[in-house]
């Protein structure tokens, strides 16, 4: 990327302009108008929701593509389309009718090829490079960019396509306790921990049916014994790189459930976080918001994940932060000033459906909300499943164990229900 205020985000199919440069005298066009800034969001769940409120709010006009109707950023975007994103000729096609200016990818099921040659033949600027989202979205690329390209600590690691080269991997050094997760997934579909042989099998058949797409190739990870893990939330903009607070979390089964901000580490430890993440993302460069997954031991930090959008722990930045992972998504997107500064302890807590059905409702909410430390945020998705994380609780403490216990008692007290008559 070039330095100071020279980021090029390349506009094509509007009247007003045919690019444009981020600097202090950008114009903010008016939505619906030709001189209107056109953002396309490839996925539209509730991170995506999110980016297309602050959008909105910055005067762009938006629209929400997913594969299927109503998703949550669909029901707030300015218009939306439904088709298969894995298809490039259908998001090539859509890119040419709609010609944003930005392409968002809220989601790894993408066609990313496609992105690439649309980056290439200058149709839109793909968020944050098309590089970053094809390398991200492919967990051999992104580790061996980490690890054997930029040097960077990682948990030893393998990759296999079949089961028995699974099983060499693991009786060459990776051993017991590891990891097994399908290269082409996330939110933890298809992982699983083995803790002896008996479940080498079972993990290589889980990878291959839970995999986003059917590829028989699964990375397996030696277990790191680890302190905790952290997001660090890291922003690229155009003045140069920012990082929030280290956002603490627990997930189950690769998915997270509860996260706080900030989580303390000594300042060994952070130097080393900031390190790794400023190492990746300047590879990967482009601008905008990376979520940085890290495992963290003492003074020590491994490098674990990496996503090139906002992150689902992330959540909690909606009450701790003067401007969320969201907000600061759009404003480095858009070349504006970006401030990563923390307004208080902060938690959030993962509100699961509970039960399979269309249209549910929620009880509790009164309850919930009694606490005025303590926000929700139900995301509106138009069918729920028994882990399908349905709505998040929020709240602000005088730190963060009083802010957790907040968060995970107001959604303790949200109530999925059948909305059946």
């Amino acid at each position: 990327m070039a330095g100071e205020s020279e980021f090029h985000l390349f506009f094509y199919g509007c009247n007003y302009f045919d690019s444009f440069t981020v600097h202090s005298t950008m114009k903010v066009g008016t939505p619906l108008s030709p001189n209107a800034i056109k953002v396309m969001l490839l996925g539209s769940g509730e991170l995506g929701k999110e980016v297309v409120i602050e959008l909105q709010r910055l005067g762009v006009e938006t629209i929400a593509v997913d594969r299927y109707e109503n998703a949550p950023a669909q029901q707030v975007a300015h218009r939306f389309h439904v088709i298969d994103m894995t298809d490039a000729k259908a998001l090539r096609a859509l890119i040419e009718k709609e010609r944003p200016h930005i392409v968002v990818p809220e989601i790894e099921a993408i066609a990313t090829d496609e992105l690439v040659r649309i980056e290439d033949d200058k149709l839109a600027t793909i968020i944050p490079t098309a590089f970053a989202v094809h390398t991200t979205m492919n967990r051999e690329r992104i580790r061996r960019l980490a690890a054997e390209d930029l040097k960077l600590p990682t948990s030893p690691y393998a990759f296999a396509s079949s089961l028995e080269e699974l099983q060499a991997a693991i009786d060459s050094g990776i051993g017991f306790p590891s990891f097994v997760k399908p290269v082409m997934s996330s939110s933890g579909k298809g992982q699983t921990k083995l803790k002896s042989q008996a479940d080498v099998a079972k993990a290589w058949d889980k990878a291959l049916t839970a995999g986003r797409v059917k590829q028989p190739r699964v990375i397996v990870e030696g277990e790191i014994q680890f302190d905790f893990e952290i997001t660090l939330l890291t922003v690229r903009a155009k003045d140069g790189t920012h990082f929030c607070e280290p956002v603490g979390h627990v997930q189950i089964d690769g998915d997270y459930v509860e996260s706080w901000q900030p989580q303390v580490m000594s300042r060994a430890a952070l130097a080393k976080a900031h390190h790794i993440a400023h190492a990746v993302t300047a590879r990967l460069g482009g601008l905008g918001i990376f979520g940085v997954e890290l495992f963290v031991k003492g003074d020590e930090v491994w490098f674990s994940e990496i996503s090139p959008r906002p992150h689902d722990t992330g959540l909690v930045t909606l009450v701790s932060q003067y401007q969320s992972e969201f907000a600061l998504h759009a404003r480095a997107i858009l070349g504006l000033p970006v401030s990563t500064a923390l307004k208080s302890p902060g938690a959030s807590a993962v509100i699961y459906g509970g039960l399979e059905e269309k249209g549910i409702a929620f009880e509790g909410v009164p309850e919930a909300l009694a606490d005025p430390q303590t926000e929700l945020r139900l995301f509106g998705k138009p069918e729920s499943f028994k882990k399908r994380r349905m709505g998040v609780a929020l709240a602000c403490g005088n730190d963060t164990k009083d802010a957790r216990e907040r968060a995970k008692t107001a959604a303790a007290r949200v109530r999925p229900v059948s909305a059946r008559p």
